[in-house]
């Protein structure tokens, strides 16, 4: 005949310690999924500049209807997807790709920071570049292109607002290094 009693409750101190490490896994976990998810949009929306440039620089007279450009997209985009692809988002996105070009986003204080490192050996480079895609269609490896981009799309877009180049790169790496919420903001001490 099997015991079929009830399992004795663990005692409280040792449940509260379990409860404890799981709420800080998960929080962790939701934490690091909101970064990942922050970094993928923010890659996506330098990719989006960098089609919107392509396409304006693709051929001669397209520079005059880049405003037309930008308003068709912006209602196509936003009849699809929702909000977040105004005229003005997708300028930012624009100014964003021209702010951080290919060429200087691994010269960034972010592209720098260890945990972030996308390019370490010329190898490495040259299989980086290859995921940044022309025209033709073909997505990039937004995976590989995130790790250039550690803080969210807001701060980039705070960032733009600073025209000086090596400026901006100050705020950029005061902002990885401190925590900064907003540029000008330290919370380290």
């Amino acid at each position: 005949m099997t015991d079929r009693s009830t399992p004795a409750l663990p005692e409280q101190a040792d449940y509260a310690a379990v409860h404890t490490d799981i709420v800080a896994l998960l929080e962790s976990a939701r934490r690091a999924a909101a970064r990942s998810v922050n970094a993928l949009m923010t890659a996506s929306y330098w990719e989006i500049g960098r089609r919107i440039v392509e396409f304006e620089q693709g051929g001669q007279e397209r520079a005059e209807y880049g405003e037309a450009l930008l308003l068709r997209l912006a209602s196509d985009l936003s009849a699809r997807f929702g909000s977040g692809f105004s005229r003005r988002n997708l300028q930012q996105m624009r100014l964003f790709y021209l702010a951080w070009p290919p060429e200087k986003i691994w010269q960034t204080p972010s592209a720098k920071s260890p945990p972030t490192q996308i390019r370490q050996t010329l190898s490495e480079e040259s299989s980086w570049e290859g995921t940044l895609q022309t025209m033709s269609g073909q997505s990039p490896d937004l995976s590989a292109l995130a790790q250039a981009f550690p803080l969210p799309w807001s701060a980039y877009v705070r960032l733009l607002s600073v025209k000086n180049p090596r400026a901006r790169a100050f705020y950029e790496a005061e902002t990885l290094r401190c925590g900064w919420s907003v540029p000008g903001r330290c919370t380290c001490i």
